[in-house]
This record gives structure tokens, sequence and C-alpha cells, in this order.
């Protein structure tokens, strides 16, 4: 042969012969040599023990969806058995995760322009086991090294199959502990061989529901078993042929949070796709923690960023305010609730934006529909969006307040109970959660219905909360025909809270005050007033038993009830003839109520209604934080009376037991006196019964300029002082109410106990 013959030979065997040479020593070399490298590299990158304890098995498959000369080009896939990553010395479990088989396919042209491209990765059997300590330590975030330079490498997963998985996370910061197994539905393994070789599609898996146990490791040929897998059968076994969901794993929860069960399951697609959205992937899920239950039903776009998803949502539990350790969001105190609707999002790191719009549901006896926002942003996120209630119970309104708790129990989810013989609710506030959002929210009423006949309709509100001060501006109320306009300030930065209500009532209908009365049925005419308060503390008995400020009510040109009149004066006679012969309305000239606020004391600086047949007038105290009160009424008959046993009354008691009695003095001596002239002669009975006070010109013209000035109250914090009020003078300051005093109550055995003075508290009560 010339020499020339065997150059040309020998340049063609030599290619054949290298590639034969290679080819021999990838199908007869045994990479498990490899694997004491392989477990140092990962373990040094890591910083954790990596093992792979099982057998390494390199195979070759045809590429998918490659075209031209891409297609000659076969693709490895690698399967390592019993693997296992540890964990810190800390721990409780020895291993942060372990997995009878990892199996991937790569493609190898790729790799030339630094890129690891996995199509798909199998994970068979795993399990993990997640630990978090009280100090915030865990096990799943892995050490760095701060001189590593950045990878020059990119990682580009495409989907991911996971078959018969547990889940176990411990977490003693958030008082999580939870158990979770993940396994296939069906029988059959997911993928299966066959003619196209050990890694070519089966049919999509049965959706037949099945309890069989775990299948066993797949053979080292790697001919069958749920590790076997490949993009085509996942997209097989995501819809069926009528475009609907198909499911190919099924999973369960079970554990508690902060002492409440969790007991949740659900199912999810066969494989995550970890790189199409066009292709969302389907997810089922019925999770309870505690009294909260939560359903959805929906998809995922993007799983591996979660860029986005679209649910089907229905929250129930026993109060919207256990919702915030689950959820972050800050809702008040409801009564039990359930909700519908559907849940979207366009997820961001740090700038997410969830809204579920278009709910509908019930919160107590009432119905509540509409959309809410929740944007996340720095420094707070955002909760935004309109509320509408058709019909709204006043009575699932209390645990906004806390005024559902019972006498000597505390309300739901309060520390305090409320005292038994208190009206005002004692229940704190959250206000700590206040900083951890913001809230712009409207919330309308439409219809208001009352166990309790109160005059009360459309309910409106914008409902502000920014950086921890709460406002509501408006908050209005429809109000015996009338309107009642008010914004409040509840400021949480300061401790305790500070509160600010500015109050205004319009055109109040008093017939339609007391709808039930039948004595009030001939009483027309409207009421008017306004009131400011300030105040601080973390209850609504807290707040009102510190505040300071002025309230006031106008009544003009109205009627009233000639019966109430003549009750009040005690007129015997007028009362049984009203009772005979029927009522008659009474022109009103003026009523005037004028309080002041001071430290939670309520003085009458002014309380005057003058009619055409009387005027009646009342002075005292009403202490909001004892809830005591001690009010003295005294009617002035205009003309004469018959039968008149006209004497003060008195108010006093509690807010919770409010008593009312007239003055036995006064009443013994016109009794004894009527006895005693009975004696005489019959018909000079009635003469100390007889009312002759004469008329006395009103000053309703003056009193009616005089409150028709705004009322004013000091900064939560600050102690009221009344501009009208006389001057101190000497040692012996006077009380800090201006207006008329009442005189000191006389004494006797049968009258009611008066309160005792408290702590900035005036001794000039009138009644017990």
């Amino acid at each position: 042969m010339s020499l020339r013959r065997q150059a040309v030979l020998w340049s063609v065997l030599t290619p054949l012969v290298l590639i034969a040479a290679v080819v021999a020593f990838v199908l007869l070399f045994d990479w498990n040599r490899l694997k004491p490298w392989l477990n140092e590299k990962v373990s040094d990158a890591i910083g954790r023990p990596f093992a792979v304890n099982g057998d390494l098995i390199l195979t070759w498959r045809r590429p998918e969806g490659e075209s031209g000369w891409r297609r000659l080009v076969p693709w490895p896939r690698l399967s390592a058995r019993d693997i296992t990553i540890g964990n810190p010395d800390w721990t409780q479990q020895p291993n942060l995760a372990t997995a009878r088989e990892l199996v991937f396919l790569l493609r190898p042209l790729p790799l030339l322009t630094r890129e690891i491209s996995l199509p798909t990765i199998t994970i068979d059997g795993p399990s993990v086991a997640l630990e978090r300590l009280a100090d915030k330590r865990n096990n799943w975030t892995f050490p760095t090294r701060e001189d590593k330079e950045p990878s020059q490498w990119h990682l580009e997963i495409g989907e991911v199959v996971l078959t018969r998985g547990h889940l176990a996370l411990n977490d003693a910061a958030s008082k999580i502990e939870l158990r979770a197994t993940l396994e296939t539905i069906g029988d059959a393994p997911l993928y299966d061989k066959d003619r196209d070789g050990p890694l070519a599609p089966s049919s999509a898996p049965s959706s037949a529901p099945s309890s069989a146990p775990a299948a066993s490791a797949a053979p080292a040929s790697g001919a069958s078993g749920p590790a076997a897998a490949s993009a085509a059968a996942a997209s097989a076994a995501r819809a069926n042929s009528k475009g609907e969901p198909v499911y190919g794993i099924r999973w369960r929860a079970v554990g508690h949070y902060n002492k409440a069960t969790i007991n949740a399951n659900g199912k999810a697609g066969a494989v995550l796709n970890l790189r199409d959205a066009s292709r969302p992937y389907p997810l089922q899920a019925d999770i309870r923690v505690g009294s909260t239950r939560a359903q959805i039903e929906g998809t995922l776009t993007e799983p591996a960023r979660l860029a986005a998803l679209d649910l089907m949502l229905q929250l129930s539990g026993e109060s919207m305010a256990d919702l915030y350790p689950l959820t972050g969001v800050v809702l008040p105190e409801t009564p039990p609730y359930r909700t519908n609707g559907r849940l979207t999002a366009t997820l961001r790191k740090g700038a997410s934006v969830y809204r579920y719009q278009d709910f509908s549901g019930r919160v107590g006896g009432s119905d509540l529909g509409g959309t809410l926002t929740y944007t996340q942003r720095d420094p707070r996120p955002l909760l935004a969006g309109e509320l509408v209630s058709k019909q709204l119970r006043f009575e699932d309104l209390a645990p906004l307040i806390g005024a559902n708790a019972k006498p000597g129990q505390a309300a739901p989810r309060s520390p305090v109970r409320q005292p038994a013989d208190k009206a005002l609710p004692v229940a704190p506030f959250r206000t700590e959660r206040w900083d951890d959002i913001d809230a712009d929210v409207r919330f309308t009423g439409q219809r208001i219905i009352r166990d309790v006949d109160l005059p009360i309709n459309n309910l409106q509100t914008h409902i502000v909360l920014q950086d921890g001060v709460l406002n509501l501006k408006p908050l209005n109320f429809g109000v015996a025909g009338g309107t009642l306009s008010s914004t409040l300030q509840l400021n949480g930065k300061r401790t305790p809270m500070g509160a600010t209500i500015d109050m205004t009532a319009r055109r109040l209908k008093i017939k339609q005050l007391f709808p039930n009365l039948e004595s009030m049925r001939a009483s027309i005419g409207e009421i008017n007033g306004a009131a400011k308060l300030s105040a601080t503390g973390n209850s609504v008995a807290a707040l009102l038993g510190s505040s300071n400020g002025e309230a006031r009510l106008l009544v003009e040109n109205g009627t009233i009830s000639k019966f109430i009149l003549e009750a009040m004066g005690l007129n015997v006679g007028s009362v049984i003839i009203a009772k005979l012969f029927g009522d008659k309305p009474v022109q009103i000239h003026c009523g005037v109520a004028d309080f002041t606020f001071t430290n939670g004391m309520g003085r009458a600086r002014t309380f005057v209604i003058d009619t055409q047949d009387a005027t009646i007038n009342a002075t005292g105290v009403v202490d909001l934080a004892s809830e005591r009160l001690g009010l003295t009424i005294n009617p002035d008959s205009k003309g004469m009376r018959v039968f008149s046993l006209r004497s003060p009354l008195y108010v006093g008691g509690t807010l919770k037991d409010p008593r009312v009695s007239p003055d036995i003095g006064v009443l013994a001596l016109r009794a004894g006196g009527a006895v005693a002239l009975a004696l005489l002669a019959p018909v000079a009975t009635v003469l100390p019964l007889i009312d002759l006070s004469p008329a006395e010109d009103s000053q309703c013209g003056k009193l009616l300029a005089e409150l028709r000035k705004r009322p004013t109250a000091p900064p939560p914090g600050k102690t009221y002082r009344d501009r009208r009020a006389p001057a101190a003078s000497g040692p012996a300051a006077q009380p800090p109410a201006g207006g008329n005093e009442p005189e000191p109550r006389r004494q006797n055995p049968t009258a009611p106990a008066a309160p005792s003075p408290g702590p900035n508290r005036s001794p000039m009560y009138q009644g017990g």
C-alpha cells in the first residue's frame, strides 16, 4: 500500500476509532467511580454534606423538539439513586432532604455557550425536613462564600415531575408544625417504556384514584417506573380531550399553627412546567387552619417564579381578624363570615398585586360584596377597594368595638372581661397591627336591620389607615329621618391611642327617635346638634372615660306630647285626663342641651325645654369613667295644674342600670297637707295639689344664639377648659363646668346613693 493511501486511510480511521473509543468508554464506563468527585464538588458548592449513595447511571435518548442536524445529537439521561443532603449540627433530623431517585435529561449543545439546559427533572420519593429555631436560624438557607465569584454558567429547567414525597416543617419562630405527603394519582407509573427506548412516553396516566403504596425505584436499566419521564408525556397529562385540567398529584397536610389545627388536602398537575406561560398549572386545595377555611381551584402561571395566579377562592371562618397571622392583612373583628369570589394576582418580587374581585358572602346575618385589592409596596402594603352591604344587621357591627361581650365575660379573642355592671365595652383595640398595612376602603350599608327598633339607616364611611393612624372620613348615618355626619380619627401611633370625633346631627325627627313609645306619637319637630370630643385610651370605655370637649342639641319650632310634660311634672290630674280623653301636642318654644366633658365628666351646662305649658331644667353630671349618673330634672309648670305633685326628679344609678326617683320630702309635704285639709273640709283637699307657679319669659333666643357656635375640643390627652366657667377664687377652685350647677341633694334614707367621687371627679352629683 502506498504511503499516500496509508495517510488517507489513517485520516479516515482515526476519527472513527476515536468516536468508537468514546462511545465504548461512555457505554462501558462505570459512572459510579465519579461519585466521590461529584459528592465532594456538590458538598463544597452548597456548604452541606451531599452524597449519591446508590447507582449513578448514564443512558441516552433521542432529542425532542430539535430540527436539522441537531436531531443527530442524542440527549444524555442521568439517574442518581439514594441521594441525601445533610443538615447543620443543631437540627433534630440528620438530613435536610433525601430522594430515592433523581433523573434529568440534558441538552448537550447549550453547554458550548455555558448554559445547563435540563428539559425534564424527575424526583422520585423526595423527603424534605425543614426546621427553624426560635432565634430564626433555619436549615433551608445555605451558607455562601463571600470570596466566591459569580458563576458564569446559567441553569435552565423545563419541567419537574414529583412522585410520592414527604414534607416535614418544624418552625418554632412561627409556631408551625406540619407534615405533608404527596403521591401520584392512579396505580400505574406516570410514564412507561415503549419501543422508542427507555425514556419514551406512555399514554396519559390513569385518573382513577388509588391508595396504592409508593412504587419502588426503577431498576438499573431504567426500563420503567415513576422516575422515567419525558416532556411530551408531561404535556399529555395536563389536560383531557375536553380541555379540563387533569390532576396527576394529590397531597395532604396535617399539623398545628399556634395551637390551631391544620388540615389541608388538594390536587395538582402531574408536572410543574417552569417555563411555558401559555400552559397554566392546575391547582385545587381545601385548607383549614383552626376555624378558618380556604377552598381554591384554578391555575398558576410559570410556577418557577409564580408569575400569576387565577383562582376561585372561598373563605370562611369565625372572624376576619383571624386572617392576619395567615395573610398579614389587618382586618377587624367580625361575626362568622363566608365569602366567595375570584382571586387573581400578578406576582413580582416585592410588588405583587392581589385582587379579590366581585366577591359575595355573609358576615354574621349581613350580606357583603365588593372588590378588594392588596398591593405590596414600601414601606407598607395597601389594601384598597369598595364594599357594599345591601342588608346590614346593626348587631354585626358590635364586634368592631368589642360590644359583643356578655356581662362578666370577655369578647372573643379579647384578654379583658367585660364587667357585669358596665355598659361601655372594655375590649382593647389591636392597634399594634395598624403599622403593618395601609388601607383605603369605602363601605356602604344600604339598609340596616335592627333587632331593637333604632331609626338608623344608610351607613357610609371611607376608611383610611395610613402609618398607624385610622381615619373614618366621613362616617355618616341616616338617623330618624335626618343625618348624623361625623369624622373620626384614631391615632394608633400614640400610646395610649388618641381619638378625635367631630359629629353633626341634622333634622332628626323626634317622633322617629322613639317609634315604639305611644306617648311620642303626638310629637313632631326636629333635633339638630353637634359634638366634638377628644380622648385617649385603647377601648371604647377608656376613650369615653377620658373624653374632653363639648356636645350640644337644639330643638326649635317643634311640638311634644302634652302627656310627657305632665308626667315629668307628676301632674296626676292632667295625666289622667290625657289618658282618658287623649293626648294633644304642646308647642316647643325651644329645647337646648349643652354638655361639657372634662376627663370623662359630662356636665349639663345648659339643659332647658321651654314649651307653652312648662319649662323643664336639668342640671348635674354624667361620669363616663365610672358610668355613674347624677342629674336633677326641675319641672316648672306655667299656669294652674290640678293634682300636681311637682317635685324635682333625680336620675341616678349607672348607664347600665339608671334609676329615676322624685324628691320624697317634697312629695311628703304635699301629701301630708292634703290629708290634714281633708279632715277640715273635703273641698280643701285639692288645694295643696294646685300649682300656681307664674310663667317666666324664656331665654331661648339668647341660648340658641350661643349654642349655634361650633363645639370645641382640645387635642387628645389635653384637658378641656370651659371658657364660660367662673374663675377660681381663693384656694377652693370652682368646678370646671359653667352654667347652672344643681343644688346639693336633700338627704333622705330612701333616695338612691350618690356615687363616690373618684380621681379628678367633682362631688357635685345629684342622685345615686
